[in-house]
């Protein structure tokens, strides 16, 4: 699978622009501020049907324009498959593929299998639970519809649980007959979701540890847990224990939806205890794996794009993951970077075809 054309309208601070990919390495270069990281982000909303960076649809329209267009045109499975993404000021987004219209976004999730690799992916590391779920829920929703609809509905059930607390507390009253029904449905879906991200982190830590090992040539311990309240209580009696303080709270305060991932180096988080490059060294390790776990699952190399990489990694380690691809482990690279001479440089030595484009 490779992304043959792009095109965008109004997308970001491009009024239009049109690409031609190379099916191996594209590098996308210019200075601060000219819009490599637009291209990229714009290539993730054609996979994932919204920004990496800036999930409000509006904010992703131009300032002086109404609406924006992100069209492209890739090659899967022999086929020519064409996707536009759309959106309106006011307006629902629309996504389409071959000129057909998805009802649910989510029918597109995993079509067209993404990775980045951004700077702001430190975040995973320095910020709170909801970025590290979100992280291994997007790994494992692009390859298991069955998942992302349960993750879909698991959310909503809680978001109309906390709903009927506020009920109670504005209305002085309590339901416990609907109370039940939604903790019947939080269980059943909590249980599944749990189930599968078990099931999904016994086959990615291992690979994970190899591709940390791979990039650092170094003898350091790292280590990722699972942390979650089900591994000692089902959700139905966290629910029931917890249901004053949710009562007084107004808020759902047990289930799946506060699991986190606890990343560690030699026994110590990561966060506290770990160098900068270190840090660096298990966020790209993390993002290989996500790589070679989709491209598993989804028997096709998913696009991977590359931001401002020699922001987080030196020539050497670049050098190591452009070789990849001409040892085919992995399939079309887009790099943005502000030094062309660089770029190239390091490209060039992967003795593959690439296009640089200059913005």
């Amino acid at each position: 699978m490779f992304l043959k054309t792009l095109s965008l309208v109004n997308y970001k601070n491009f009024t239009t622009a049109s690409f031609d990919f190379d099916s191996k390495i594209n590098c996308l270069v210019g200075h601060n501020g000219v819009g490599k990281t637009n291209v990229l982000d714009s290539i993730y909303h054609l996979s994932f049907g919204k920004s990496y960076f800036n999930p409000i649809t509006s904010q992703n329209i131009n300032h002086d324009a109404e609406f924006f267009v992100i069209d492209g045109t890739l090659e899967k499975n022999d086929r020519e498959e064409h996707i536009l993404v759309s959106a309106k000021r006011g307006q629902k987004k629309v996504i389409k593929r071959n000129n057909k219209a998805y009802e649910k976004f989510s029918e597109h999730i995993g079509f067209i299998p993404a990775v980045i690799i951004s700077p702001g992916d430190r975040d995973l590391i320095i910020e709170g639970s909801e970025t590290r779920r979100k992280f291994m829920d997007g790994v494992i929703s692009q390859s298991d519809q069955e998942y992302l609809n349960a993750l879909i509905q698991y959310g909503k059930v809680v978001a109309q649980r906390n709903a009927l607390l506020k009920f109670f507390a504005a209305n002085s009253k309590f339901d416990r007959d609907t109370l039940d029904i939604y903790n019947a449905q939080m269980n059943d879906l909590g249980n599944l979701l749990f189930e599968k991200r078990k099931v999904f982190l016994e086959e990615f830590i291992p690979i994970f540890d190899k591709r940390y090992a791979e990039i650092t040539n170094q003898k350091e311990r790292v280590a990722i847990e699972y942390k979650s309240q089900l591994f000692e209580k089902p959700i139905s009696e966290l629910l029931d224990q917890n249901l004053q303080k949710d009562m007084m709270l107004q808020y759902t305060s047990v289930g799946l939806h506060k699991d986190d991932l606890s990343f560690e180096i030699e026994g110590h988080p990561i966060k506290k205890f770990g160098s900068q490059g270190q840090q660096k060294s298990f966020l790209i390790a993390l993002k290989l794996a996500q790589f070679d776990f989709i491209k598993k699952l989804s028997k096709s190399s998913p696009l991977l794009l590359l931001d401002d990489i020699f922001d987080k990694l030196d020539e050497q380690r670049v050098a190591h993951i452009v070789t990849l691809v001409a040892e085919n482990e992995l399939g079309q690279i887009f790099i943005s970077d502000t030094h062309p001479d660089r770029t190239e440089k390091v490209v060039k030595e992967s003795n593959q075809s690439y296009k640089m484009f200059r913005l």
